[in-house]
């Protein structure tokens, strides 16, 4: 006689398998739209998203039913890759080259603005997406780079995370990349100077 059990048993595995089938699809095309935003002067349609995905339109809309819902993953996406990449660079890397690595991190974020600005700051201002709390977690994670900097001193104890943002976002102004990704590296290197200790 039939297991009742065994109809449920046989058709988990499919589920699983179509769960991971759509996770990775929306993770392709998160990664995707950011490329797109990275290179775009303007904000590209939603259309030139799926088409260089490789999918049709009702591909992307099916993950992503609105461009402020695509907007919003691929911002905390970013900051994501920020906040948890301060852990995963002082896990392999002294504080100095870590801080100097998650720099970059910070303008791969900035770059990836380029194509979203004008609906990242409508979202901004109704609410949609909270700025304040991005920026204490960008925050905290330059102060968790600078802990570990100051514990083996490597890193000046005068400098604050404050201070390095601001120095990111002038560097990152007038050194945008991709467009500039050669210059804003050279200032990066001074400002990775200026925050090593005096001998």
């Amino acid at each position: 006689m039939p297991n009742p059990a065994e109809p449920a048993e046989a058709a988990e595995p499919n589920s699983r398998g179509l769960r991971s089938d759509a996770t990775r699809n929306r993770n392709q095309l998160l990664e995707v739209a950011t490329r797109v935003f990275v290179s775009a002067g303007t904000e590209p349609s939603m259309r030139a998203i799926a088409r260089e995905a490789g999918v049709g339109i009702g591909t992307l809309y099916r993950h992503f039913p609105t461009r402020e819902s695509l907007v919003d993953a691929v911002y905390h996406d970013q900051v994501a890759r920020l906040t948890d990449g301060a852990r995963e660079l002082l896990a392999e890397l002294p504080p100095p080259a870590a801080l100097r690595r998650w720099m970059d991190l910070f303008g791969d974020w900035i770059a990836t603005k380029n194509g979203m600005l004008d609906t990242l700051l409508a979202m901004i201002e109704t609410g949609e997406i909270a700025h304040l709390g991005t920026q204490a977690k960008l925050l905290a994670a330059i102060d968790a780079i600078l802990d570990a900097g100051r514990v083996t001193g490597d890193l000046r104890t005068d400098v604050s995370a404050e201070d390095i943002a601001a120095g990111l976002i002038g560097i990152f102004t007038v050194a945008r990349p991709p467009d500039h990704a050669d210059r804003a590296g050279r200032l990066l290197n001074l400002l990775m100077d200026g925050l090593r200790p005096t001998p």
